[in-house]
């Protein structure tokens, strides 16, 4: 294989020395995604879809065993929809991309390209609900969204156009919503953990950073220690009566008497893949975590002349005793063993799997972990059994690597001096804060940073004797504080 040919799978950039060319490069080699002509809109390659359809079915599964029905609702909203909702459309208005003409037709009302469901949902459910028989209502769609204000999109990060899932329920009383809203937070917190073996810090999302038209926003959020930026990975919001309210969502209940509905919404998008890619990525290119990988093992033949057939004959008992699990076999010819490495590490198939003449002889293959490197040589006839092992060990690793540097990123701090010096050093903030709006714009315009979430696993933390880090007021609360992507 030519020289500039392996040059150009590689990446030419470290990623602790330069985390953004890193990414553009890594997203494009390891052949995720493509650029298309409308700035923000990617085109999603069957590499990076298959890694969504496997978030997709894990989380679907879990939503139907709780109940929930997928449906679909239109892409286009009416104005007069998207408006009836006063602090919803002011938090999404810029973003709102609009049709106006249908082919030179003038349209007698402008129609929003979908940035987010609830407006054109709600309106169904207030004619759909009219009595508590009708509660719960669970309803989730896949679909994709358009949110247009920004200038510089980052590919399954952030997009003008992305894909997610959208449940949008109603429930009889508060509590039952309330109960609601934590259940999934604890499915997203599967998602990440046990599929994408991402950890995540599960907690409150500020009163400035709760969803617009919401009462209460839940979110799970993992950590970059690389570039020093936390990820909103998901979020699940409880939207009191408000959108009950501006779409007269009533019922009546046992006692006949008129009353207005609590609602949720959740949503988790194809950022969990940028998510993966971040936080698991390295010089060589992508980790794909196991349980998501659609091919668990690359095998690669070493051919040598004369010996080429007792080497391919061999794969089959391989394939054989790996048939519960999906496999690449990667015989090409015209490619050196040493691109095939560089390549699938580059992909990031979680374990690679070499056989040759002499493995023959012995019976055995080397296999390398794409986590660590690390080589050791497996009988064939323990192949059944060793590798499901081992993409275990690969997922925990995987985990508990990333859990122990977030961990480590988490300094607590009670002062702004000492504040601004741990944002600096990319790390997150831990410190007592007197909740308020103003106070998160004023530390955001001095140091990029806002908050993270308010941390379920702070709450019974003693805040006795303590002062804000930034008022020295009486706090409220611990936050986590940092910069985000």
């Amino acid at each position: 294989m030519a020289k500039n040919k392996i040059q150009e799978l590689g990446i030419s950039v470290k990623k602790e020395e330069d985390i953004s060319e890193w990414y553009t490069q890594v997203i494009q080699k390891a052949d995720l995604m493509d650029y298309s002509k409308v700035s923000g809109c990617i085109v999603y390659k069957p590499r990076s879809y298959e890694i969504w359809e496997g978030i997709q079915k894990f989380f679907d599964n879990k939503i139907k065993k709780s109940g929930v029905k997928n449906c679909y609702f239109p892409l286009f909203i009416p104005e007069s929809l998207l408006t009836k909702e006063e602090d919803h459309i002011e938090d999404f208005e810029a973003e709102v991309a609009w049709v106006t003409h249908g082919g030179k037709t003038e349209l007698n009302e402008r129609l929003a390209v979908r940035p987010t469901s609830e407006t054109i949902m709600y309106d169904s459910y207030s004619k759909w609900i009219k009595s508590y028989r009708d509660l719960p209502l669970r309803l989730n769609q896949w679909n994709n969204v358009v949110r247009w204000e920004f200038k510089h999109p980052t590919p399954f990060m952030r997009g003008r156009e992305f894909l997610w899932q959208e449940g949008h329920t109603v429930y009889e009383t508060k509590d039952e919503a309330i109960k609601e809203v934590y259940e999934i937070l604890e499915y997203y917190r599967s998602v990440y953990e046990d599929l994408l073996a991402i950890p995540v810090v599960l907690g409150r999302k500020s009163i400035k950073e709760k969803f617009a038209g919401g009462d209460l926003s839940l979110t799970a959020e993992p950590f970059s220690t690389v570039d020093g930026k936390a990820i909103q990975a998901c979020t699940s919001h409880h939207l009191g009566q408000n959108f009950a309210k501006a779409f007269d969502i009533t019922f009546l209940d046992k006692n006949q008497k008129k009353q207005m509905v609590w609602q949720n919404s959740w949503g988790l998008s194809t950022r969990s893949i940028g998510s993966m890619i971040f936080i698991h990525g390295d010089n060589k290119g992508i980790i794909i975590p196991p349980r998501v990988a659609v091919e668990k093992a690359v095998i690669i033949p070493l051919l040598f002349k004369g010996k080429e057939q007792i080497v391919l004959d061999e794969l089959e008992n391989i394939k054989k005793q790996l048939k519960d699990i999906n496999i690449i076999i990667d015989d090409r010819k015209e490619y050196s063993p040493g691109f095939k490495f560089s390549e699938w590490e580059l992909k990031g198939i979680p374990l690679r799997i070499e056989i040759g003449p002499k493995d023959i002889e012995k019976q055995q293959v080397v296999i390398t972990r794409r986590d660590t490197s690390e080589k050791q040589e497996i009988k064939i006839k323990d192949l059944k059994k060793v590798v499901p092992e081992l993409l275990e060990k690969i997922h925990n690793n995987m985990f508990n690597r990333v859990k122990k540097q977030m961990d480590e990123a988490i300094v607590e701090v009670d002062n702004f001096n000492d504040f601004e010096q741990v944002i600096k050093n990319k790390k997150r903030a831990l410190v007592p804060w007197k909740e308020t709006i103003e106070s998160e714009d004023e530390i955001k315009a001095k140091t990029g940073a806002k908050t993270s979430c308010i941390p379920f696993e702070y709450e019974n933390k003693s805040l006795k004797g303590k002062k804000c880090f930034y008022s020295g007021e009486e706090p409220t609360c611990w936050v986590l504080f940092n910069k985000s992507h």
